[in-house]
């Protein structure tokens, strides 16, 4: 029976790249393969046929040795006029292997449901613990200046009776009696030999003979446990911590998981944070705004960890809004990048429940104030009349 044109078998034009060659076999091999289509003998000599086309579209030189003699150059005489030797192709199987187990068996996998090869991806043997999360609400101040807690969780531990084997004292393990102790249940499914993690062992190839009555052969145990926590100066909310190996115990002799602390930080009746820079608002009576004078304002005292009063020069004639600097005053970067500033705006209170001497004395300077006095509202009412005019 005459053979069908390669390039025709796998669909692709005669200028294809390779990659657009092998892009192509992959997909009608993982269609037309054996194990997807049992008892078709169809299905297979089209598997055969595609892995022969492959073959030869796939190495350059023969790609070229047949675009010249076609078929000829690979039976018979043909192949000695063309420089080959005897023999015919390869195995299909082979080269099926060839293209998609190079990628450490993911394709395989990813298609047929299991491992290749009985040894790929074996899980028997110690296994890490998992990692946990703990949420943690902290006052501002802890936030800005570092503190130390103690938290309490409960987490499964290693169980001191059996040191974490799982075998009761006196006893000991065993090699698994469904996989032989090697943790895996091997099949065979045609060309491929598929292997599962053994359900009796957990992949572990071995069992006790006598389960610990403490922990019941896990080898683990949940117990709470008081672990102390380090939150450096700086932090914010949502920040994480990591303190290393505090995680749930492993399994089967492995490393212990770690603990993460997720952290919330309260809000401050005083100062609002923006990053490492803070800001405050402070009344100034309408005498020291007008007069100038000095008030007393909340800072973060970092040398003594505490929040302490501090005095701040206000100069004659503050308007209110105005906002004043404090470098240095702020927080603290968690990164170790200096220190933020602490911003204060100035809010002007006006008097208010006047008795009849204050509201005299107080006409009395409305009416001697003229338009140098008020600056900004006779620039206001400049503006207003030049906007009517």
């Amino acid at each position: 029976m005459a053979k069908r044109d390669y390039y025709e078998v796998l669909g692709v034009e005669r200028t294809a790249s390779e990659d657009e060659i092998k892009k192509a076999y992959r997909q009608l091999a993982l269609k037309h393969h054996p194990d997807r289509n049992p008892n078709n003998k169809a299905a297979e000599e089209k598997f055969k046929e595609i892995g022969e086309a492959y073959e030869v579209l796939s190495d350059p030189q023969k790609r070229a040795t047949y675009d010249q003699f076609g078929h000829q150059a690979f039976s018979g005489a043909g192949r000695a006029s063309a420089g080959y030797g005897p023999g015919g192709f390869h195995d299909p199987f082979e080269i099926f292997r060839e293209v998609f187990g190079g990628a450490g068996g993911s394709i395989f996998e990813e298609f047929f449901g299991g491992q290749v090869g009985g040894e790929r991806g074996r899980r028997s043997g110690p296994q890490r613990g998992s990692d946990l999360r703990y949420e943690m609400e902290i006052a501002f101040e802890e936030a800005v200046f570092g503190t130390e807690k103690d938290i309490s969780i409960t987490k499964l531990d290693e169980c001191v009776e059996c040191n974490g084997t799982g075998a009761a004292p006196g006893s000991g393990l065993k090699n698994c009696s469904a996989c032989g102790g090697r943790g895996q249940i091997v099949t065979s499914r045609g060309f491929f030999t598929m292997a599962q993690t053994c359900p009796r062992c957990q992949g572990a190839g071995r069992t006790v003979e006598k389960p610990c009555h403490k922990c019941g052969g896990e080898g683990r145990i949940e117990k709470a446990s008081k672990i102390k926590v380090r939150i450096p100066a700086g932090v914010d909310t949502g920040s994480r911590l990591r303190s290393a190996g505090n995680g749930e115990s492993g399994h089967r002799g492995g490393p212990p998981g770690d603990l993460y602390i997720v952290l919330h930080v309260r809000a401050h009746d005083f100062f609002l944070r923006e990053g490492d820079e803070i800001l405050c608002e402070v009344p100034v009576s309408f005498a020291t705004a007008a007069l100038g004078g000095e008030v007393e304002v909340p800072t973060l005292d970092h040398s003594a960890k505490r929040i302490r009063s501090a005095s701040m020069k206000i100069p004659a004639g503050t308007q209110s809004g105005k906002v004043f600097r404090l470098k240095g005053k702020g927080i603290p970067n968690v990164q170790g990048h200096g220190t933020g500033d602490q911003h204060v705006r100035v809010l002007v209170e006006v008097p208010t429940h006047l008795n009849s001497a204050q509201r005299k004395k107080l006409q009395e300077f409305a009416e001697s104030c003229g338009e140098d006095t008020n600056p900004m509202s006779k620039s206001f009412f400049d503006r207003v009349r030049k906007l009517f005019s």
